[in-house]
């Protein structure tokens, strides 16, 4: 998050903190499950990201299955290993999903900053 000092305003001594989620029939994700789907794509399996964000497989299929549940949406896609090895994609539904998060974040992030400073410039 960022702070005033971060953004040239040295007056500030406050840090901005705020959290952005999607809801959805009962179902809430926020950056961690973000971040999961990220780690899913770069990494082309489960594991990776389980590992990547310090958390067992079996917690990171959890949370996927409860999310495509609730939100009646595939997310990932699973190939069983063998000679070519397993691994995991996300769907097309899940890669839009990803994206328009993010872009709507970083564009949250610009304007809270701007009112932030505008705000609490002393």
């Amino acid at each position: 998050m960022a702070t005033g000092q971060e953004n040239g305003n040295k007056d500030v001594p406050f840090s901005l903190g705020y959290k952005i989620w999607l809801e959805k029939d009962g179902g809430v994700q926020g950056d961690g499950f973000f971040q999961i789907l990220e780690h899913i794509k770069q990494t082309g399996s489960i594991s990776g990201a389980a590992t990547a964000m310090s958390m067992s497989y079996r917690t990171v299929w959890g949370k996927i299955k409860t999310v495509e549940k609730k939100w009646g949406m595939p997310l990932v896609t699973t190939k069983v290993g063998g000679e070519t090895g397993g691994g995991a994609s996300l769907t097309p539904e899940a890669v839009r999903l990803l994206g328009s998060f993010y872009r709507f974040k970083e564009q949250v992030d610009r304007e809270i900053n701007k009112i932030f400073n505008r705000v609490f410039k002393v």
